[in-house]
């Protein structure tokens, strides 16, 4: 760990990015004491329809455009590298950049159904994982078979601070301000002027 910086990994679709993701990266920065984080724009998603995705140009030049902050990215490594599965990213970030210490960062609505992700174990026990509070997700996700199996491996969230030094397989659940958007929420109730800026923009914490 010496020397290295202390990124966050938030992989997603981003159809469309908005407030929401925003709001949980500052949170993650500050509770994680990262140092950036980096949003990875996924080409596909293996658990949704291909036609409920919007083009992958605009889904990530949007993304750039949101993500008007100076420590965090947003990167197509998954699309300029052929990287179709999270293990994949996570694979080619730690074989690539070694100088980097990763930490993956998820909403709890994600960890409900991540035992379903490609080697989900292996995701497991190569990083650490920041859950972060979403409403109404969080009883059921402490409930799921991720944090079942992982129980013992749990760490404080008083000490979330050290979660990015911890050898996996390492957790922490950050309760924090929940934000009312979602992308499925935007797509159902504006549909394609989901994607408009001021939209996108609305409530950031």
């Amino acid at each position: 760990m010496r020397g290295k910086r202390t990124i966050g990994l938030l992989g997603g679709s981003f159809n469309p990015a908005h407030a929401g993701h925003l709001h949980i990266s500052l949170e993650a920065l500050k509770r994680l004491q990262l140092d950036e984080i980096w949003w990875l724009v996924s080409p596909k998603n293996p658990l949704k329809k291909a036609d409920d995705l919007a083009d992958y140009a605009l889904r990530l030049s949007f993304a750039r455009g949101l993500a008007n902050h100076p420590r965090i990215r947003v990167l197509d490594v998954e699309a300029q590298h052929q990287l179709h599965y999270t293990i994949d990213s996570i694979r080619f970030l730690q074989s690539h950049r070694r100088d980097c210490a990763f930490v993956w960062l998820m909403g709890a609505d994600n960890l409900a159904g991540f035992h379903r992700w490609k080697n989900w174990r292996e995701i497991a026990r190569r990083l650490p994982i920041a859950i972060l509070d979403r409403a109404p997700f969080g009883i059921r996700a402490l409930h799921a078979r991720f944090a079942t199996a992982y129980a013992t491996h749990r760490l404080q969230s008083a000490k979330a601070a050290r979660l990015a030094e911890c050898a996996a397989p390492q957790w922490c659940y950050l309760t924090i301000p929940r934000h009312p958007l979602s992308a499925t929420h935007l797509r159902k109730t504006l549909g394609r002027n989901a994607f408009l800026r001021h939209n996108a923009r609305d409530k950031v914490v």
